[in-house]
């Protein structure tokens, strides 16, 4: 069969015009295009549809016994470069046995080690992979060296050390999948190299695929036959909507435990939760099975989801993810431009506004149930345009009522009391005496709004926010503050970061930098005053018009991004 594999470019970084070297043994599908300095070594299979370039950057290697699936991609920038085992300079390195699944992209600088796995989907970029690693599907690896032997759940984004060093190890279901995988790719490669051979086909037919000495030692023997291999590593989980697994995710990718809570109609009404099973586990799959049963065992009942931080014990989300009568969880948590940002949830306990409140949308006043319900207090602040762009509130009516229709009433009044100005709904715990949520309900010029700028209360007093649309603005999305032409959103995002204690920065790339996700930092912003992070912001913008401007919200506690927005794009 043709291999269509061609000599690189000339250019003025490459001059040799190298051609790629194949082994006899290798299997190359005709559909797949291989360009430059590439080596593939014996026993490889490349899919149909991949494209391996080492016309910018190179060389390419990949080592023995590797499969390059379907429409995998392997470039490398003309810059940068990886130590391969061989202690010689490649821009990409794939070691021996390692699988690289459906559409995968592997850009140089990349070095992925022996036996690893990575999944659909997933990029690897400016990094390096140790041995061993399993990388599941849609992960991005960026910027950083993962130990071997780590496990990356699907979906995670690893571009910091931090995030790479506290990876969970990979566990033995996975190196099974893992080594199946591999076998199953070595017997197609077989296949396809004497498909149109009748005595080369008949052995293969008969063949029954032997268990390595090294599974042997495991006791991995029924790994290496397909007929008997269980996918355990990636089951369905149907009971668990796909927003809050990929909720579990993020939460499991940040070193944040998942516990649950559950409560009947009497309970709930009293905040008073019981803890379900425990889970110890940090692995996705198995937090999943967790969950899915303590749904079934409490099917009628509510349940909520915990995120807790191990090392300061304590929570750093809850949310409802079932309810009476729930088939299944229909968690569908706000919308945010961050992974790291969550919301307290309020929930409701079903009971009937009065009708005095027509104009009151059906969100607020489950948000007002549902504080209610646990026991919080309410209150509420306004402000004017001006107080509103220095964050200057001023409190309205006191509240001291815990009943649900008394509260809606007085929410009413304040709404008709201060028309034409902005209103935001406090819920506050009396106990620790401190704010669990904030949320604008009325905007200038606008009806009362179902959902704003909430944040959400963690045990230690700091709050993380989540910005999620609102209805029926009366302004348009440009506003003023001083000079600067930043968008509402943005400017509010600005206030609720500071507000938390966290910082602002912001970093540019053109568009070559964007698609690779190469982003440069802007002059650092060391100022905590909105007025004067404003400016800085724009001076990045100005600096760097006509180029991607981001705005990054940073934990200096934690030394982690919780936000990354687009503030700027070219044209």
């Amino acid at each position: 069969m043709v291999v269509r594999s061609y000599a690189a470019p000339p250019t003025p970084w490459s001059k040799s015009l190298a051609e790629p070297q194949i082994h006899e043994s290798a299997y190359v599908h005709s559909f797949s295009n291989i360009i430059g300095d590439v080596k593939i070594a014996e026993n490889v299979l490349i899919s149909p549809g991949t494209s391996i370039r080492a016309d910018e950057g190179g060389p390419f290697y990949i080592a023995a016994g590797s499969n390059i699936q379907d429409g995998v991609v392997i470039h490398g920038l003309e810059d940068g470069r990886v130590m391969g085992d061989d202690q010689k300079s490649y821009s990409v390195w794939i070691g021996k046995n390692t699988s690289i699944t459906h559409l995968c992209l592997i850009h140089g600088p990349a070095f992925i080690g022996d036996d690893c796995f990575i999944g659909f989907r997933s990029t690897v970029f400016n990094a390096r992979i140790g041995h061993g690693c399993i990388v599941m599907m849609h992960a991005l690896v960026q910027d950083v060296e993962i130990p071997p032997g780590k496990y990356v759940p699907s979906g995670a984004v690893i571009n910091n050390q931090q995030q790479a060093d506290r990876l969970p190890d990979v566990q033995q279901e996975d190196l099974t999948f893992a080594h199946h995988l591999i076998a199953c790719n070595e017997a197609l490669r077989s296949g396809y190299q004497c498909a149109e051979d009748e005595a080369c086909i008949a052995p293969i037919r008969n063949e029954r695929v032997q268990p390595s000495e090294s599974d042997t030692e495991n006791g991995n023997q029924s790994s290496r036959r397909s007929s008997n291999y269980s996918y355990s590593s990636m089951p369905s989980y149907t009971a668990i909507s796909s927003d809050l697994q990929k909720q579990i995710r993020q939460l499991l990718a940040q070193g944040y435990r998942i516990s649950a809570e559950y409560a009947d109609e009497r309970r709930f009404r009293t905040s008073s939760w019981k803890s379900a099973i425990a889970i110890h586990s940090d692995r996705e799959s198995e937090v999943l099975d967790a969950l899915s049963d303590c749904l079934a065992e409490h099917a009628g009942e509510y349940v909520r989801l915990i995120g807790i931080d191990p090392k300061v014990k304590r929570r750093v989300m809850e949310e409802i993810i079932q309810r009476p009568g729930d088939q299944a969880s229909k968690s569908t948590p706000s919308k945010a431009s961050s992974s790291y940002r969550y919301s307290q949830p309020a929930a409701s306990n079903n009971r009937q506004v009065s009708s005095s409140q027509p104009q009151l949308e059906s969100d607020l006043q489950q948000t007002v149930a549902g504080l209610v319900a646990q026991g919080y207090g309410i209150g509420l602040e306004y402000a004017d345009e001006r107080r509103f762009r220095t964050s200057s509130w001023k409190s309205a009516m006191s509240i001291q009522s815990n009943r649900e229709s008394e509260v809606m009433a007085a929410i009413t009044e304040c709404l008709a009391e201060h028309e034409g100005e902005y209103v935001r709904l406090i819920g506050i715990d009396p106990n620790a005496k401190r704010r669990v949520m904030q949320e604008i309900i009325q905007r200038p010029d606008s009806k009362a709004l179902t959902t704003g700028t909430s944040v959400s209360s963690t045990s230690n007093g700091r709050r993380a926010s989540t910005s999620t649309p609102v209805s029926a603005p009366a302004k348009p999305d440009s506003v003023s503050l001083g000079d600067t032409s930043l968008s509402r959103e943005a400017i509010d995002q600005v206030r609720g970061l500071l507000a938390q204690g966290y910082k602002i920065g912001t970093e540019h790339a053109d568009k070559r930098r964007f698609r690779t996700s190469s982003w440069q930092s802007c002059s650092p912003i060391e100022s905590n005053q909105v007025s004067e992070v404003i400016e800085g912001l724009e001076g990045c913008m100005a600096e760097h018009s006509g180029e991607y401007v981001r705005l990054i919200g940073i934990d200096p506690k934690a030394k982690r991004r919780v936000l990354e927005t687009l503030i700027q794009k070219p044209d």
